[in-house]
């Protein structure tokens, strides 16, 4: 039985807590299977509120100056990392990320880039410039509608707010309703930092009744989503009827390209760590693991012993590197995968054992002697679950990494620095990170193909909340 409900969390419009009426909306931890939470379950109407108080509150906000707004921003960025552990433990709770993984990145991160956003105006992000006998201004786009998923769900909701604001938007956000609790503990850091009421407005609920009515809106003026594609077409549908602007963050299938003149035990031991990131609930994580077909059973003896290394168990644990699932569906959606794999003929070369009894817990996994057309290889699973695939030749690898629907990032190894540089310009994904390249916090982030359109972070970021006008003159 679950336990008593400890936590009751509602809207925020205009600057109001709004507990909402009718259903509400269970908030489960995924590793003990308890309820710690309920958020109200919004409705068309709510959303429809907060857009009349994002609009209200428009003309005021996009009036300010670059400046005013660029230190409201880095008081947000303040207010996160005065308040990293609070946000840290909310997300563990309601998600499942391990406590490590989950201050030194889901509750930091947010801190580094919301910064990052407010050094860029401070240091002469051009809103205007002179083009010929043009002025040539970026303006806001208006009212923002951001939809953001649940397994970075901090990260996901600053990235989209953060530029924003700075380029004088205001929002209407939708976090998931998986991992809600996060978003309002943003909301009051807003609130401290001085944000006004009704710049940034929260509705809780699910994607097909508030995300729905977000992206359909007419008083929406653009969209920002992220989750998984399927998902995206549907918000890029909703939001045609009134032709606004939309920017999606969608899935990925990223494969790590590991050449022959590569350091294969570092290469291989890099890879399966970040296949399990956050317990592979990424949706730039190289779940596809591309090697030559000489190395094949070495590079699968050396996976299989780092993935026993990762320990799974209790995310409160510091020890924990693989938590739970965020969700006992997200549990079963990867332990079906598993079975497709064992089904189409891979290798299992590795399977976790003796995991927690109570839980959305899976084993982390990996598969050997996986073929291109493999549903384990085309498909994104989103859970710790590596595919090692064989290839003859460098042309072939390059299009085995090509051969999805997906391109969001992707992973090249080898001792000639400029052989993988060369091979990094050839893969169609939005980022690639060449011999375990770090992630660079203003470096622009989105994908090709269906991996989505637009790009966050940084001051391209902040392009994507903007409109373009020219002046002639």
């Amino acid at each position: 039985m679950a336990a008593p409900v400890t936590t009751r969390t509602g809207h925020v419009i205009g600057g109001e807590l709004i507990d909402g009426a009718g259903e509400r909306i269970d908030v489960v931890n995924p590793a003990t299977d308890d309820v710690i939470a309920t958020i109200p379950a919004g409705t068309a109407a709510d959303v429809d509120a907060a857009v009349g108080a994002a609009t209200a509150a428009l003309a005021a906000w996009s009036a300010t100056s670059p400046a005013e707004r660029a230190a409201a921003v880095r008081r947000v960025s303040e207010g996160i990392a005065a308040r990293r552990d609070e946000l840290a433990a909310t997300i563990t709770a309601e998600m499942g990320s391990p406590i490590t993984f989950a201050t030194k990145v889901q509750a930091s991160l947010p801190a580094a880039t919301s910064k990052a956003i407010a050094d860029l105006v401070d240091n002469g992000y051009a809103f205007a410039e002179e083009v010929g006998n043009s002025l040539v201004l970026r303006e806001p786009v208006g009212v923002v509608g951001a939809i953001t998923p649940w397994n970075y769900p901090l990260h996901q909701i600053v990235a989209k707010v953060a530029p924003a604001l700075a380029a004088g938007n205001t929002v209407v956000l939708k976090p998931s309703e998986v991992a809600p609790l996060n978003a309002n503990l943003f909301l009051e850091i807003l609130a401290e930092a001085g944000i006004p009421a009704g710049v940034v407005n929260l509705v809780h609920g699910t994607g097909a009744v508030v995300g729905a009515a977000i992206s359909a809106h007419p008083g929406v003026d653009m969209v920002s989503f992220t989750g998984s594609t399927a998902a995206g077409k549907l918000v890029s549908i909703a939001a045609a009827d009134t032709v606004k602007k939309v920017a999606l963050e969608l899935g990925g299938k990223s494969a790590n390209v590991i050449l022959d003149d590569a350091d294969l035990a570092k290469a291989v031991k890099i890879g399966v760590a970040n296949t399990y990131i956050n317990g592979g609930q990424t949706c730039t994580a190289w779940t596809r693991m591309l090697v030559p077909a000489a190395l094949h059973d070495q590079a699968v003896e050396l996976a299989a012993a780092a993935a026993a290394k990762c320990t799974v168990g209790d995310p409160t644990d510091p020890a924990t590197r693989v938590g739970p699932m965020s969700s006992a569906a997200q549990r079963d959606r990867v332990l079906d995968y598993i079975r497709v794999g064992e089904a189409e003929g891979a290798f299992l070369a590795y399977r976790a054992t003796d995991l927690p009894e109570r839980g959305a817990y899976v084993p982390p996994t990996v598969f050997a002697n996986v073929a291109p057309d493999m549903r384990i290889a085309q498909e994104e699973i989103f859970g710790p679950v590596l595919s090692i695939l064989p290839y003859a030749d460098e042309d072939e690898a390059v299009s085995i990494a090509n051969a999805t629907i997906y391109g969001l990032a992707g992973a090249v190894f080898s001792s000639d620095a400029d052989r993988a540089m060369a091979v990094a310009k050839r893969l169609r994904t939005g980022q690639v990170d060449v011999n375990g390249g770090a992630f660079n916090a203003v470096a622009p982030f989105g994908g090709y193909k269906q991996s989505g359109n637009g790009r966050e972070l940084g001051r391209f970021g902040i392009d994507e909340f903007t409109e373009v006008k020219s002046i002639q003159r």
